[in-house]
């Protein structure tokens, strides 16, 4: 809560979430996710009121999305498409950049979840706008050297926070 006056005033802080690169970049470290203790903490770390979760859409995983929206993520869809071998490919980089730029006067601050230096640009714009809270990398060794330059000192990784977000059965 910020102190305005006398007041307290609610921060309203956002987070964009590129879905396939936390799922897939997590389990390449060797452990699985809660989305549910994940949402949690971004809600009691950074204030986050609005939880976007990026993610290509494919009818067999209902059951996942059902789950992330019980948890508290908004999903913001993109059709998918297949390869010559069948591997799905669905790139909602620009879909995270165009939502982050059409909400930015609803958010105090962003926090960006991602280790894809695509959106190295959308962090150093946020930056000098002010609205950038943090980034959220899987790993310092996982993460794009220029997004990891670009966010300079607002950059955090969450493998060191494993033991508080794992899924444990």
């Amino acid at each position: 809560m910020l102190k305005s006056h006398g007041m307290y005033t609610k921060i309203h802080n956002y987070t964009f979430i590129d879905g396939n690169n936390l799922y897939l970049s997590t389990r390449e470290l060797g452990w699985k996710l809660s989305y549910r203790k994940f949402r949690a903490y971004l809600a009691d770390k950074y204030s986050v009121q609005i939880a976007y979760y990026f993610i290509g859409y494919i009818e067999d995983n209902k059951y996942l999305y059902d789950n992330l929206r019980h948890d508290g993520f908004h999903l913001i869809f993109k059709e998918v498409s297949r390869d010559e071998r069948d591997n799905v490919k669905g790139n909602i980089d620009a879909d995270l950049v165009l939502q982050a730029m059409i909400d930015i006067e609803k958010y105090d601050q962003a926090v960006i979840v991602t280790s894809d230096g695509d959106f190295t640009s959308l962090v150093e714009y946020l930056l000098q706008r002010k609205k950038l809270r943090v980034v959220l990398a899987t790993s310092r060794d996982n993460c794009s050297k220029l997004l990891s330059r670009a966010a300079g000192t607002r950059i955090d990784f969450l493998d060191s926070l494993r033991d508080k977000l794992e899924y444990k059965k």
